[in-house]
Order: C-alpha cells, then structure tokens, then sequence
C-alpha cells in the first residue's frame, strides 16, 4: 500500500448549539491513499469510509469550504471528484483532462479550484492553473476552462500554500521564491544563494502561510526555517531564521490563529515555535519514524503528522500524544518474505528495524510488533547493523523461528532464536538463541507441518551457503538454574556434494524433506534422515521449491532460475511435465491443490495459477501489474466465499496477496468495491454520524439485550417485508438532501417500501383454507410433529444448497387425508 499522501480533520458537520464559541471536537480525519480516499474515525481509531472511485493515484484532498460535509480529491486520472464524505456518496466528477498533480481550493475561489498540471511540451515542468468547476447538470462535467496563475512551480502540495484570505498564492522551487498577488495581478520573485557555505543549503523544502497576518513561513534543506515579511516589496522584503532540526524540513503547519508554527522532519521530532522566536519551542519527540507531513484541525484541537513508516500520530493542542493509527510499515527491504500467522491470520513481515510486524489484513492496522534484534537501531548511513532476514510459524503458531544477521558480505553474525507463544501473557517470549547456527548466510528455514501430533513432532530446518542443512529438534532442558523445561539443538546435520543449500520444504504429511542445493533437489526421509533420490533440470539453479497438496500431494514442484517450471512425479521418480516460465514468486494454497506462479518478463508481472496434475493453468492473468512482484502469501478465509464464476474457484477458501519491489501490497478480488466493504464500517459511519445521547445509548442496550434473549431461547427470526426494506428506508432517511431527486420521484418508492405484501389466494386455497380450521383441533399434535420435521429437513436441504417445493393448500389437504388412513391390514401379509 502507498502511504498517505494528504491528511484532512474537518470539524464536526453538525452547527454548534447557540451561545457556543469553540466549534466541537474534531470526530473525522480524511486520509488519500493510493486511488482511495479512507475517513478514520480520531475517537476509534477504526476505518468508517473507503471511498474509491478514481482510477490513478489520489494526489490531494481538500474540504469544501463552503460546505464542510463536502470533499474535493484530484487525481493523476484528470478528475476532480466532489464528494459527500459522511456517506461516501461521490456528488459530481469534472474532468480537466491533465494530470492532477496537486489540488488546493481557498475559500476566496467560489466554483473553481486551482490544480498543478505538467506544462505542455516541456518535461518535469509543472504549472499551477485555476479550473472553473461549472454547475453543469449531471454527475459528469467537463471543466476545460483552465487559466494559468504560475510558471515552472513544485509538484509537491508542500511547495504552493494560499495566503491571508486568499490574497495571494506562494510557489517555492529550489532556491526561488514566487508570490502572485491576485488582485494586482503582480507577481515578485525572489532567490536565495545556490552557494553552500558552513554546511547550508537554501533550497526550498515547503511552505505555509499565516492564516490572519501577511507572513510567509519555508522550509530548507538545512534544516532552517525563514519567515518572510514585507514581500509586497520586492526590493524592501524581510524574513527572519528559526533553526534547530539538523536535516531537512519536511513539513510546516501554522495553528488556527497563527501563533504557533509546528515544524517536522527526520528527527521524528514534533517542534512547536511560539511567537516566532527561537527561544520559546516545545517539543514532541520519539515520534517513531521521519514527519512527512503535518496538519491542523479546523477547530484547532488536534494536529495529525504522517510518518514515513506509513504511521498517522493524532496529537492533542498541548503537544501531548493522543492516538495512532498503524498501517503496513515500509520497510527499508522484506528480507522474511509475506508469512501468515496461523492464530491470528495476519500477515507477518518485517517491519521496524529489527522488529516483526502482525498486520491484520482486515481491519488494515498493525496488531502489534515484535521486537526480535531487541538493538537500539542508529540511523546512520553506512553502519552495519543487525536486522530480521528469515522468519518461520509452526502448524499451530505455537512456535516461532527467527533468523538475523548483519549486514556484512563476508562474515556476517548470524543468529537463530527460537520463540514459543505464552497464553498467559499473550506474547511471543524467547526460548532459544543459537549463535552462529551457520558459517554463512541462511537461504531458507521451514517447520515439519504436523500439527496433529503434537509439540514431540516439531522438527526445524535451515539449509545455508555453508553448503549443509541443519535439523533442530526440542530436547529437555536438563539445566536446573534454566527458565524453560524444554530448548532446541542440532539433530542431524545433511550436505550433498559440497553444494550450497537454497531452498528447504516438508512435504504434507512430513515425511519428506526436500533440499535444493543448486542445480540439484534432493529428497530425504524425515525418520532415519536418508537420502532417498534427486532431481536434477540444468543449466540453472533452483530458485523455488514446493510439494504439491491433498490430491497433488505426490508431486514436487520447482522453479530455476533459468526460466523453467518443473514438475516431478514422487511415484515414478521422473519429470512429469516442465513449462518455459521465468518464475520469481512459487506460492502453494495451503487448502487446495492450487498453486501460484508470478512470472516477470517484458517488465510485467503475470499470475498462473495451476493444479501439479494438470498442466494447463485453470487461470491466467497477464499484465497483473508493471511493478515486478517480489512475493505473495495465500491467507486462508474464515468463510468460504460465494464465488459463481468458475475461474475464480481457486480465491474460494485463500485469498492471495502480492507484495510489489515499490512495497505495495496487492490482492485479488471478484468483489466490488461497495461489497468488500463489511458492514460493520458501514454501521459504524451510520453511528458516528448520529449524536451520542443517554436515550440512543440506553435504546441500544435494549435491543442488543432483547436480541441477545431471543437467542439464547432459541426464538426463531421472522424477517418481515418490513425489516428487509429497513435499509434503504435508513439510508434514505440519513442521505443530505442536496444528494437527493425530488420528492414526487422518491414518493412512491418510499410508500411501497413501507407496505407488506399479501398474496393473492384462489378460490379453491381459501376453501381449502376453511376446511383445515374445522380439522385444527383433532390434528393438532400430529401437525407440530410434521411441521417441526419439516422444518428439520429444510435446514438441511438449505445446507446442501438446495431447495424445497412449497406445497399448495390442496396438496396439503391430500397428504392429511392419506394419513388419516388406516394402514394396519398391510401388517396381516
């Protein structure tokens, strides 16, 4: 995933009451992520909105500010999109045509936005322009009428900021400083020095203006701030220098009054300056990671920073933490690949430095992290230091195999520590740590897949460059003064040939191990640890390996380097089938028999997905993406999904993700946007829209309560015609009326939604209808035993996906009557 590359906090939509003179706290922060724009709830923390719609990278977002329930986006797919945030509803789109590289709309420009768009025939230029955003009718409007404001601009939103009442805009580019005065139609331009005396540097980073005084705040590459004055002058300006951060100035923010100006930059420092001297500063630190970007509230109380480890910091007006919000860490490179832990799902990669991250792929935050190196990490560069390069679950996610090493070529320190999972502190806590487990680096590491028999059946392997496979076992730890009963040690120690081990897997039922060295795959028997035959496909070493499942459990499957997809029959102890294929990623469904392939060629990631007994993929998907796909990890489901189409029955009980070489995490899906979104997101955006008062919150228990109740007495559900129109009846009712037809349209849709149907019965049911009451008393317990069994093989039925004919009134009256029949002479013969 991309980070964030806009952050929002609009005030609360609903008015202050009367006599109020501080607008309510902030409840929302709008964030733009890759082509999606997602409303956080500050309060939770949780994802209340995922708005998609744009086909290219989202590059700004702005509030409406003429309506503070309305949000502008611009993208590079030459859009602007108008939309209703508080129920995600997209209001208009107009088109520009241009990339959209930035996108600002002061509250002085009524109906129309000003945008940065590349500069026609000349390459890297930009140029702020102003577009005419027209009320057109429909939801599609062209906005073509494009008027140009500055030349040969940035095309970061950090390199223009609108002044005082929109009076006049800024543009800062390398050492040259542009402001253009709207009403005089003046532009001044001014330059700093390009010569680099005692460490300077005077290139421009980012700029902000004062909101209430004529006052112009930039930041530099050295790390200092300048505040610019008198600039209505071009000979006669003045500015003054704050300067404590050491590098550069990422970001700057002015407060809503403008008497604090807050300043970020890799220091993952938060400063505060007061006055515009650089004696009265605050200071946030120990942030995390380097402050990309930084805003303020419309209300002023909160202050939201991003971090370049993908991280959201929700600060208080005080300078004091208040929240975070965690999504997929960048790291600087996934040396551990994507692993899946099997307790909680989530996907386990490096994250920190040092540390493991959970990422919880539904609620798309950080579960937490596991500090593995446990080193305090400096930021230097050049420094050689230790980081997380392998990482291993067993069956069970009982136990956890942890791989680091540093970074030097030649002699790297290596360790192996080996975790197991504590119930009572619900962590991960350190078992075992093995010093130099190899001469060299470790290629590959794999836990024995047997979960069925328990902790005793636990077997770990590592192969290395040192040309040997190693297998580690659990003895009892006879030490009295030690912690643990149990540790691990060395068991076996496996070579062939003096090759270097590449690759290591157990087969499904673990009594196979399979061990790449090179051009070469052997196969050993898990037990006694022989060698039981090769294979071998040159020219090219085997870059993956991986044993086929349930049905396909008798095949091997490997990938060369040389551009070969092979197949080999355990059985016949030959090669089965082999494809032409320059594989890089080779992931198995851990459910099903499929098996993933990404291959990179013509710089162009594509995906075959293919049964080991059948060489014809069952799906193909070529130009899956431009970026070239590193690695991928199936995630088993906690439902089977409902997938109709037939080439889509492999994602029936996996999901398969993607992680690209720029760390974007990728997933396919036969979902719409809309129908991936759950509807508990959903509820919550109806809920936080809604004011929290004693009578809601006491309404809510009840009916949690009375529902609660009706389960536990195993109450049937009758859903009325009713209760199933109640969502659109909802979402009717709680949609602005500015978004809405006319009252005549919506009339009879909305009465009809309201009505209950009755079904129309002949003559002859309601006859029938009669006759039954009159027999109601006599049959009356043998009609609850055939209704209850009935009722018992419709749930199955159901559960087989099929379903049951309804009988009519009169066949009901014909089965009555043949058991009412006296049978028993039959028993005579």
């Amino acid at each position: 995933r991309r980070c964030p590359r806009g952050l929002r906090l609009p005030r609360d939509a609903r008015a202050p009451s009367a006599g109020m003179t501080a607008f309510p706290p902030c409840r929302y922060l709008l964030c733009a992520l890759g082509d999606f724009v997602k409303v956080y709830s500050v309060s939770t923390e949780e994802t209340l909105r995922l708005m998609g719609g744009h086909a290219d990278l989202v590059t700004g977002i702005q509030l409406n500010p003429h309506n503070h329930m309305q949000l502008y986006s611009s993208s590079l797919d030459g859009t602007i999109k108008l939309w209703d945030f508080m129920d995600g509803i997209p209001i208009k789109t107009f088109t520009v045509g241009s990339k959209l590289l930035a996108l600002y709309t002061p509250a002085s420009a009524e109906d129309s936005a000003f945008v940065v768009i590349p500069k026609k025939g000349e390459r890297d230029t930009f140029q702020l322009v102003s577009v005419k955003l027209t009320k057109g009718a429909g939801q599609n409007v062209e906005a073509k009428e494009l008027s140009v404001v500055l030349d040969d601009v940035g095309a970061s939103m950090k390199h223009i900021a609108f002044g005082r009442e929109g009076a006049y805009v800024v543009s800062v580019k390398d050492v040259n400083l542009q402001v253009y005065f709207f009403k005089r139609k003046l532009l001044n331009r001014f330059s700093l020095s390009t010569v680099k005396t005692k460490g300077g540097d005077n290139h421009f980073s980012c700029v902000v203006c004062h909101p209430t005084e004529d006052c112009i705040a930039t930041g530099h590459a050295d790390g200092k701030i300048r505040l610019w004055r008198n600039f209505h002058h071009k000979k006669e300006y003045t500015y003054s220098t704050l300067h404590w951060h050491h590098d550069i100035v990422m970001d700057l923010a002015f407060s809503m009054e403008g008497t604090r100006l807050l300043s970020g930059g890799v220091e993952s420092v938060l400063v505060q300056w007061h006055n515009e001297s650089s004696c009265q500063k605050d200071f946030l630190p120990r942030l995390g990671s380097p402050i990309e970007y930084i805003s303020m509230s419309s209300d002023g109380a909160l202050c939201c920073t991003l971090h370049t480890d993908n991280r959201i910091t929700i600060i208080n007006s005080n300078l004091r933490f208040s929240r975070s919000i965690q999504g997929l860490i960048k790291s600087r490179d996934v040396k551990t690949g994507l692993v899946v832990d099997p307790r909680t799902k989530a996907l386990v990669l490096n994250g920190e430095p040092g540390h493991l991250q959970f990422y919880s792929l539904q609620s798309d935050q950080q579960l937490f992290s596991l500090d593995i190196v446990q080193r305090q990490y400096i930021h230097q560069a050049g420094l050689k230091q230790s980081d997380l390069v392998k990482v291993a679950f067993s069956a069970r996610g009982t136990w956890l195999a942890t791989v680091e090493e540093s970074e030097e070529v030649t002699d790297p320190e290596l360790q192996l520590k080996l975790w197991f999972y504590s119930e009572e502190t619900q962590s991960f806590q350190l078992n075992t740590r093995i010093n130099t487990p190899h001469d060299n680096h470790i290629t590959d590491m794999c836990f024995r897949d047997m979960d069925e028999l328990g902790d005793d059946s636990l077997i770990l392997v590592t192969a290395g460059r040192d040309c040997v496979f190693k297998v580690w076992v659990m003895v009892e730890d006879t030490d009295p003064e030690a912690q643990q009963s149990v540790s691990w040690s060395c068991d076996f120690v496996g070579s062939y040939h003096n090759y270097q081990a590449t690759n290591c897997c157990f087969s499904e039922d673990g009594s196979l191990l399979a061990v790449s060295f090179e051009e070469t795959v052997t196969l050993w028997d898990s037990l006694t640890w022989d060698l039981k035959c090769t294979f071998c496909h040159p020219p090219g070493n085997i870059r993956n390996i991986c044993f086929g499942r349930l049905t396909c459990s008798k095949y091997l499957i490997g990938a060369t380097d040389y551009g070969f997809l092979c197949c080999w029959n355990l059985l016949t102890c030959a090669l089965e089938w082999s494809a032409h294929l320059n594989v890089v990623v080779l992931q198995p469904d851990p459910l099903s028999e499929h098996i993933a392939a990404v291959s990179w060629l013509s710089k162009e990631s594509s995906l075959f997905v293919f049964k080991p007994n059948e060489p014809r993929p069952v799906y193909i998907q070529r130009n899956l993406c431009k970026e070239k796909i590193l690695l991928a990890a199936f995630v088993p489901r906690d439902e089977p999904e409902i997938i109709s189409s037939e080439k889509y029955l492999w994602l029936r009980k996996s999901q398969l993700f993607f992680l690209t070489d720029t760390q974007e995490l990728m997933t396919l899906s036969t979902k719409s946007l809309e129908e991936r979104l759950t509807p508990s997101s959903k509820q919550l955006a109806v809920e936080e829209s809604l004011p929290v008062t004693p009578f809601s919150l006491l309404l809510g228990k009840h009916r949690r309560q009375q529902a609660q109740e009706d389960v536990d007495l195993g109450k049937p559900v009758v859903h009325n015609k009713q209760e199933q129109a109640s969502p659109a009846v909802k979402e009717l009712l709680h949609t602005p009326a500015h978004v809405l037809p006319s009252a005549s349209f919506l009339c009879t849709i909305f009465i009809n939604s309201l009505l209950i149907s009755k079904e129309n019965k002949s003559a002859e049911e309601v006859a029938d209808e009669v006759e039954m009451e009159s027999e109601k008393a006599e049959d009356d317990s043998d009609e609850e035993d055939v209704t209850e069994m009935e009722q018992e093989d419709t749930s199955h039925m159901e559960l087989l996906g099929e379903t049951t004919c309804k009988l009519s009134k009169s066949q009901e009256k014909e089965l009555r009557k043949i058991r009412k029949m006296d049978y028993s002479w039959i028993s005579a013969f």
